[in-house]
C-alpha cells in the first residue's frame, strides 16, 4: 500500500481531536503526518495498528527525544536535555528498560497503592470541604489538580510547598516535546531532584523515594541518574493522567445525565464507570515517541528504517473496530481492552493509583454534591495546547 504525502495537522487535531482522530483512522490507520508542533512522524490510529506497533521491539524507544532534536535543530547542536534523563523509561528500551522498571516495580506495589487509599479519601473530603457553599468552583484548580498531586508528592516524599514549581516544569516537559523550551525545564527538574535525592541518602524516611534511594536487588542500587529519570516519570505519571481523568470524566457525565443518574443509582458500576472514562475522554492523545530499527510493514503500511511513530491511543479508544458505538458514554460497558494506560513494555506504571484515585474522586464528589452543573459554555471550553495531553483548561461547575 502506499500513501499519499505527509497530512499538516493544526489546531483543531487538538482542540477537535475525535473528529480529526476519526477522519484520519477511517482514511488511513497508518500515515504520515506533520503535527502541530511541526514534527513529521508516522501516526497509528487503529486499535489493531496501535496494540501492534506498541508490542514490536523494532519500534524502538532508546534516546528518542536526543533523535528527534537532532532532526530538528541538526547533529552539531547540543540536545538541551538533561542527560540524567536519558534513563527515563520511556527513552528507554530492554534490557535496561526491563531492569529499571523491576526495580520500581518491587518499590511500587499494588499493596503501596491500595495501602494509601484512606490518605487519598482523607485528601478528596478536604478539598470538598474547601468547595462547599461556593456558587462556582473550577474543578481543575480546586479539585483535580490538587488531589492527585498532594497523593504522588507525599507518596514519593517530595515537598508539597514545591509542588507549582514542578507542576510547571512538567507541563512544560509534557506539552513542549522536543523544544529547547522542553529541555530546560528538564534541567530545572533534573537539578531540583538532585537536590531531593541527596536529602534521601542523608536522611530517609517512609517514602517511596527512599526506598528507591537506598533499596536494590542483588545488591544492585539505582544510580544518580537513574534515581532521577524514574523519579520524573512518577511524579509526572502519578498525576496528569489523573487531572485528566476526573476533568474529563465530569465533562462526559455532565453531557450524559443518563449515565451520571445511573451511576448515583448504582455505585457498584464505579470501576466500569472509571475505565469507560478512561477511553471515552482518554488523558493521553498520544504515545511517547518511537523509531523504527529497521523497515517495517504494519497493515499494508511500509514505515522506513528511522523513521518516528506515535500512537493515537485517544483515535485508537474511538475504533468502531474493537468498541460498539464508540462515540457513546457506557459506563456499563465490559471492563478492559482501552489503551488509555498504553499497552506493551511501556504499560504505565502507576494505572493502579490512577484507577483507586479515579474511584474515590467520583465516589466522593458524589456523595457530597447532589446536583453537578457545568457553567462553561461548549464555545469556552479549551483543550490543553498538547499533542500528549488530552486534558481541559478549565472547566466550572456549579455545586448542589
Amino acid at each position: 500500500m502506499t500513501t499519499t504525502g505527509p497530512l499538516v495537522l493544526g489546531d483543531d487535531f487538538v482542540q477537535d481531536a475525535h473528529s480529526v482522530g476519526a477522519k484520519l483512522r477511517d482514511s488511513a490507520p497508518i500515515r504520515p503526518v506533520v503535527l502541530p508542533s511541526g514534527m513529521p512522524v508516522w501516526l497509528v490510529t487503529g486499535y489493531e495498528e496501535a496494540r501492534a506497533v506498541a508490542a514490536d521491539p523494532r519500534f524502538s524507544s532508546h534516546r528518542v527525544y536526543d533523535r528527534m532534536h537532532r532532526m530538528a535543530l541538526g547533529d552539531d547542536e547540543e540536545s538541551p536535555f538533561s542527560e540524567d534523563f536519558a534513563m527515563n523509561l520511556l527513552n528507554l528500551d530492554p534490557p535496561d528498560h526491563t531492569r529499571l522498571r523491576k526495580l520500581v516495580a518491587r518499590t511500587f506495589t499494588g499493596r503501596t497503592v491500595e495501602s494509601l487509599r484512606p490518605r487519598v479519601e482523607q485528601i478528596a473530603d478536604e478539598l470538598l470541604d474547601a468547595m462547599m457553599g461556593r456558587d462556582s468552583v473550577e474543578l481543575l484548580e480546586s479539585y483535580a489538580y490538587p488531589l492527585p498531586i498532594r497523593v504522588i508528592t507525599e507518596l514519593l516524599g517530595v515537598p508539597f510547598e514545591d509542588h507549582d514549581e514542578f507542576t510547571a516544569w512538567s507541563k512544560t516537559m509534557v506539552d513542549g516535546g522536543a523544544t529547547e523550551e522542553a529541555g530546560a525545564a528538564t534541567m530545572r527538574m533534573a537539578g531540583y531532584l538532585h537536590s531531593l535525592v541527596a536529602a534521601k541518602r542523608e536522611n530517609p524516611g517512609d517514602d517511596l523515594l527512599s526506598q528507591l534511594v537506598h533499596e536494590g536487588e542483588d545488591g544492585e542500587r539505582l544510580s544518580s541518574s537513574e534515581l532521577i529519570a524514574v523519579s520524573v516519570v512518577l511524579l509526572i505519571g502519578g498525576f496528569e493522567t489523573t487531572v485528566n481523568l476526573i476533568s474529563g470524566g465530569v465533562l462526559s457525565l455532565s453531557r450524559n445525565p443518563g449515565q451520571l443518574a445511573l451511576l448515583r443509582a448504582d455505585r457498584s458500576l464505579m470501576p466500569t464507570a472509571i475505565e469507560e472514562f478512561l477511553r471515552h475522554e482518554t488523558p493521553n492523545i498520544l504515545s511517547s515517541p518511537r523509531y523504527t530499527t529497521e523497515e517495517v510493514e504494519i497493515a499494508g503500511v511500509v514505515i522506513p528504517a528511522g523513521g518516528f511513530v506515535m500512537v493515537s491511543w485517544l483515535a485508537a479508544n474511538r475504533d468502531p473496530a474493537r468498541f460498539a458505538a464508540p462515540d457513546r458514554l457506557d459506563i456499563t460497558r465490559p471492563r478492559g481492552g482501552h489503551l488509555a494506560f498504553g499497552h506493551g513494555i511501556h504499560f504505565c506504571l502507576g494505572a493502579p493509583l490512577a484507577r483507586m484515585e479515579g474511584e474515590i474522586a467520583f465516589g466522593r464528589l458524589l456523595d457530597r454534591f447532589a446536583d453537578i452543573e457545568v457553567l462553561s459554555a461548549v464555545e469556552d471550553l479549551r483543550w490543553r495546547d498538547s499533542t500528549a495531553m488530552h486534558g481541559l483548561e478549565s472547566l466550572v461547575l456549579r455545586l448542589r
